[in-house]
């Protein structure tokens, strides 16, 4: 196994993760690279005792959340006022808020549907989250809904 092949397949993949963690373009693209350091680092001690992409999404999200973790321990500090928000113009609308409506989930949820969202198998979800199978399932069914009530309160208000 190759790491730049490794890279190329799943670095989008790994990026839409993260962005459904902290919904903010810049510390998902750092998160997602921090998570490329880690794989590198321990891609001699992968096993093949699971797929390659449940392992990479295992220490996708065990990266997010502990880097969610370490920046809730700091104290934030304000942004000055002069700097302008901006939206980046290649991200749609809908995709952005769909980013927006995930980060509101609690972070199970956010796991579950970030890797259902990259068509990962809900065997392999379950592996990565420690739930069964048929939970999985209900949970994605629920969170689909949610994230539907979400995105319509959104819309209508704006």
């Amino acid at each position: 196994m190759v790491f730049e092949d490794i890279y190329r397949d799943y670095w989008n993949k790994v990026f839409r993760i993260c962005m459904g963690y902290v919904n903010d373009k810049d510390l998902a693209k750092d998160m997602a690279q921090e998570t490329f350091i880690l794989i590198w680092r321990k891609l001699p001690q992968f096993r093949n005792e699971s797929a390659v992409g449940t392992w990479i999404y295992r220490i996708a999200s065990n990266n997010c959340l502990r880097q969610i973790e370490r920046s809730n321990r700091m104290p934030k500090t304000e942004l000055p006022e002069q700097i302008e928000d901006t939206l980046e113009p290649d991200m749609e609308w809908q995709s952005r808020l769909l980013y927006k409506c995930i980060a509101e989930l609690p972070e199970t949820d956010r796991i579950i549907i970030s890797l259902e969202l990259e068509d990962v198998k809900q065997a392999e979800i379950a592996k990565i989250t420690g739930l069964s199978e048929s939970n999985v399932r209900v949970k994605i069914f629920r969170i689909k809904e949610k994230l539907t009530q979400k995105f319509k309160q959104y819309e209508r208000e704006y």
